[in-house]
């Protein structure tokens, strides 16, 4: 049985990721800050039929994100499948910025986005390694595509959030990145775009919001099993390649 582990998974994409992944056969180990908040997924998923873990993982602690990838050597000893979904947009929120760019929104978002996802990247690589087919996924957002936001037709042009965007465009060049250095093994690296999901992470317009958690899971269930031809380095939404 192939293991996968995702980020922020106590609600939102997370969890309906790790749903969809534990309906495709896999034993999804689904992480949160805080892992009473997995109980109720967890059990519900091995209700169902499928195989689920909880383990407590705080991606903006590297303490925690080491113990939670030396747990999963231990018990596991090799990942199928990686996928950073824990984000954050407290710009959303925010009602009082310091100015366009605020300093703090920068190193709260950066935190969890970029640094938070490339210490997990850091950590678990080496797992991922161990795979014979393994699979990363990093979630990012059209929003990050300069591409878009420098194109006054695209329907993200006046998506002005300026922290959040370039944590977003940081973590694809990570992408592209992880993606030439691993360019000599089986692993797949890929940048999805779920596109503008009804969950928490936008409070403000969640209802305006057109995808269900439950279809941004398909789009990132896909990039999680690619094929073995698959190009790796690429951004895809539900329509297919995104431009960086």
């Amino acid at each position: 049985m192939k293991v996968a582990l995702v980020t922020g998974a106590s609600r939102g994409i997370g969890a309906a990721t790790a749903r969809r992944l534990a309906q495709s056969g896999m034993h999804v180990i689904l992480t949160s800050r805080r892992p009473e908040d997995l109980e109720a997924e967890v059990g519900r998923l091995n209700q169902e039929g499928g195989s689920a873990s909880a383990l407590q993982l705080d991606v903006t602690d590297r303490d925690s994100v080491q113990r939670a990838a030396d747990a999963v050597a231990e018990t596991y000893g090799h990942l199928d499948v990686l996928v950073n979904n824990a984000g954050v947009l407290p710009e959303a929120t925010n009602t009082a910025p310091a100015e366009v760019v605020d300093l703090e929104m920068f190193r709260i978002t950066f935190d969890t986005n970029l640094f938070g996802a490339v210490a997990v990247l850091e950590a678990f690589l080496p797992l991922v390694r161990k795979s014979d087919a393994g699979r990363i996924v990093n979630l990012t957002t059209t929003m990050g595509s300069l591409t878009d936001q420098t194109n006054p037709e695209s329907p993200y042009y006046g998506m002005v959030v300026p922290a959040y965007q370039s944590s977003k465009a940081a973590l694809n060049n990570v992408t592209i990145a992880l993606a030439k250095s691993l360019a000599d093994s089986s692993i797949k690296v890929t940048s999805v775009c779920p596109g503008f999901v009804q969950t928490e992470l936008t409070p403000i317009n969640k209802d305006n919001a057109p995808t269900t958690p439950d279809e941004a899971a398909e789009v990132v269930h896909r990039a999680a099993t690619l094929p073995d031809d698959a190009p790796s380095g690429t951004f895809v939404d539900a329509n297919g390649p995104v431009a960086w």
